[in-house]
């Protein structure tokens, strides 16, 4: 019988629960320990995963226990701090989105991992939503002919700070929240980007940082992409936490509107179809659309570290990414256009 990859977590905040119940759908995975500055958080989360082993001592935690890959999950501004100590340990190692709080940052952890020698990964799940796989393979199948426009728009008033509050102090929000995901989306339909322009906004008092921000991107394939984001949108419909989309190609369209339904349009008319969700004990009736790209994500790593297939959210993939949240940084404070 093959060895599961024993996996330790560190970090048992909100987002926690998530990550360990995408592990535990895993057969070949299993998360052996977990960690947080607050004990009473990782106790909590051991007992409802069934864990058995949690600590509030990171150190100790990889001196106790033979851990094949750290899971962090953890404010990104400790990312970096916990990267390189998994690194010293010899574990691979995977964060969340954002990588790193600056390129800069982000680089250094690339280059610890490497000389490490150890596998690095960032749990980037967007891509990994069903519908977005969908609407990927009917692009792919050539019926609405070759793409030339892209709008994305991930517009909501859904109050995030309630559940997350770390949110509201950060200096820099909207960008490194949800650009990651939109413009890695982007990047997994089109290719990488030629260039961008982007302009910030704060429109909510209450916060650190800028709640809405608008993108035009030129891919290298020549796709234009205008990417809209904004946690300050009062709509007639709250869809948080889908994101909304029209694709145009030469013959026809892919439109993704609310509660998952993918529109494709041709001279013969509108095929409508609508992604149906697995559903898992462990997640929540306001984000049903994380749980499944979850585990798809976490699986595609999984396959990777056993040697069976390649991944997609590696750190040198996501890397381009951070460069273009921060790329999109530097053309809204300077108002220019960055070329990559």
């Amino acid at each position: 019988m093959e060895r599961k990859i024993r996996i330790a977590v560190f970090g048992c905040g909100f987002w926690s629960q998530f990550q360990i119940g995408g592990w535990q759908e895993l057969p070949e995975a299993e998360v052996v320990a977990l960690y947080n500055r607050t004990l009473k958080k990782a106790e909590d989360n051991a007992r409802r995963f069934h864990i058995n082993h949690y600590y509030d001592d990171p150190e100790l935690l990889l001196k106790n226990h033979e851990v094949d890959v750290v899971d962090i999950i953890t404010d990104v501004d400790t990312h970096y701090k916990f990267v390189e100590m998994a690194a010293r340990h010899g574990k691979h190692v995977i964060t969340q989105k954002p990588m790193a709080p600056s390129f800069a940052i982000a680089e250094k952890m690339m280059q610890v991992t490497s000389k490490a020698g150890v596998k690095y990964y960032v749990h980037e799940n967007y891509r990994w939503q069903p519908q977005f796989r969908r609407i990927k393979e009917i692009m792919d199948s050539g019926v609405i002919g070759k793409p030339f426009r892209c709008k994305t728009q991930f517009n909501t008033a859904f109050p995030v700070f309630e559940t997350q509050p770390f949110l509201a102090q950060l200096e820099q929000f909207a960008l490194t929240d949800q650009g990651s995901h939109q413009y890695d989306v982007l990047r997994f339909f089109f290719g990488d980007p030629h260039s961008l322009y982007c302009r910030t906004q704060q429109v909510n008092p209450t916060i650190k940082g800028e709640d809405v921000a608008t993108t035009l991107i030129v891919m290298k394939s020549g796709v234009v992409c205008e990417q809209e984001i904004s946690f300050s949108s009062l709509l007639e419909r709250e869809v948080f936490p889908q994101t909304l989309l029209l694709i145009e190609g030469g013959k026809g369209s892919i439109k993704l509107e609310p509660d998952l339904v993918i529109k494709t349009t041709t001279r013969e008319g509108t095929v409508s179809e609508t992604i149906q969700l697995p559903r898992y004990s462990w997640d929540h009736p306001r984000l049903s659309v994380e749980p499944p790209s979850i585990v798809a994500c976490n699986n595609d790593i999984l396959q990777d570290i056993l040697g069976k297939a390649g991944a997609e959210t590696t750190g040198d993939d996501n890397i381009k990414t951070v460069q273009m949240v921060f790329g999109a940084y530097e053309s809204s404070s300077q108002n220019k256009i960055i070329i990559f």
